[in-house]
């Protein structure tokens, strides 16, 4: 097929039937596919040539738009001068720079990195590497992980065991025993209409205490939650309960990990999550934005003193054993290289700062809508809870989503909760584009 046949008309002669699509209703998206074909700084352009504003950055991954001229000039150069090299028992240069980058900009002591290819890999990577840390301190009783309600840590099989979504994990028979999960924090009748992090909630982290009385701490090797919950509909953590969690898990001997798949590389005005609200956990995973979605990639922050502890033995012994093929690939890690030069030069890790208020007003002029139960936001992302149809729970969600698509505006949603999370590049008339035409959709929906 001629690679530059028109879109529109390559659409109409395509057969759809053979990409099994994930995380999509596939009949019915094939019925009307929304199929975009270019993009450049906030825009999408769909098949037919419509610029479709990007209100979620792709997939919380694009943080400093589309189209970066330098990202694909790196990834160019890269692939030309040497296309993969292998990292078991061998090494390139770039991904030894790129650890260092990251170490500059992660919190104070987590400056070992560990190179995956997705926010999935780089959960199961965590949760694997606080297993072995304990068994090689000694304490290999400590085979329990805890998640959380809600929580969502992509889907190899331990992503879903700590994960809290239960439509993740339900058609799967397989997980991974010893599991316990907290409750999560979405408190409607108390924080409702909350502008930043709510009041109420902090205590729910107390928790964490009756599982420790419950498994005995000497049985439990880490806490894994997300700082803001991304994938379940921006769901926040309320003032003090992160630190919370670090005071229990700290006093136990229990490693905290901190998901930022999402969170991470600026979306909350901080390289992380974990900066911004001054709780620094044991391990962070990362990807996303690591690469400003151009390149598969994700990155595990780990502290040094966990890294140390595997340290010992004879020197021609792995320490651990695991890891894959494309651990640090060259490509994606000049992609990422390229990205944090962007990141840097353009200020993005603390712009959402900047934009946190103007965003926070914008979404919050859409209560009083139709059916508008609860509206949410920290740095630059936002949800807007709907109430959910009698009988049909999450088809006034899609609803609103679909037909924000047709009139120009991508935004996501997660069950009747409208989620966004715009480039960091955002400039205050693409707020105002972006609620402006969310509320016109939510009120002909209604």
């Amino acid at each position: 097929m001629d690679s530059l046949q028109d879109p529109a008309s390559l659409l109409s002669s395509q057969n759809l039937d053979a990409f099994w699509m994930p995380f999509t209703a596939n009949r019915q998206f094939k019925q009307r596919p929304r199929l975009l074909e270019s993009a450049e700084g906030m825009y999408y352009r769909d098949v037919d040539g419509r610029p479709i504003l990007d209100g979620t950055a792709g997939l919380w991954c694009c943080n400093a738009g589309h189209g970066r001229i330098e990202i694909a000039e790196a990834v160019s150069r890269q692939i030309s001068h040497m296309d993969f090299a292998p990292t078991f028992q061998m090494g390139h240069p770039l991904p030894f720079e790129l650890a260092e980058r990251l170490a500059e900009i992660a919190p104070p002591g987590l400056d070992r990195v560990f190179f995956t290819n997705s926010g999935s890999e780089s959960v199961d990577t965590a949760l694997k590497i606080a297993l072995a840390y304990h068994r090689a301190r000694g304490e290999g009783t400590r085979t329990r992980l805890i998640g959380r309600e809600l929580g969502y840590h992509g889907v190899g099989f331990g992503g879903i065991s700590v994960g809290g979504m239960v439509n993740n994990r339900k058609a799967f028979s397989v997980q991974l025993p010893g599991v316990d999960h907290l409750s999560h924090t979405l408190d409607l009748e108390r924080n409702a209409f909350t502008r930043g992090l709510p009041e109420h909630g902090a205590e729910l982290a107390e928790q964490l205490e009756r599982l420790v009385t419950l498994h005995g701490a000497e049985n439990i090797a880490a806490v894994i939650v997300e700082p803001m919950s991304g994938s379940a509909g921006v769901i926040l953590p309320p003032k003090g309960y992160l630190q919370r969690l670090r005071e229990i898990t700290r006093r136990h001997g229990i490693l905290l990990i901190f998901d930022e798949v999402i969170t991470g590389y600026g979306r909350l005005g901080a390289p992380f999550a974990a900066q911004r609200w001054g709780v620094t956990p044991d391990i962070i995973t990362t990807a996303k934005g690591l690469t400003n979605g151009a390149i598969p990639m994700g990155a595990v922050f780990v502290n040094r003193i966990i890294q140390d502890a595997f340290m010992h033995g004879p020197q021609g012994m792995i320490e651990l054993f695991h890891g894959y093929t494309y651990s640090g690939h060259p490509v994606a890690a000049a992609a990422a290289l390229a990205t944090l030069d962007i990141y840097a030069r353009d200020g993005l890790l603390q712009r959402a700062l900047e934009l946190e208020d103007y965003w926070q007003e914008a979404l919050h002029s859409l209560k009083g809508l139709p059916h508008v139960i609860d509206i949410r936001n920290t740095g630059l992302v936002g949800a807007v809870h709907l109430a959910s149809r009698d009988g049909a729970p999450g088809s006034r969600g899609y609803d609103v989503f679909e037909e924000c698509f047709w009139q120009g505006v991508m935004v996501r949603c997660t069950g009747d909760i409208i989620a966004m999370s715009p480039p960091l590049i955002a400039e205050k008339e693409h707020i105002d584009q972006l609620v402006e035409v969310l509320g016109r959709v939510i009120a002909k929906t209604a």
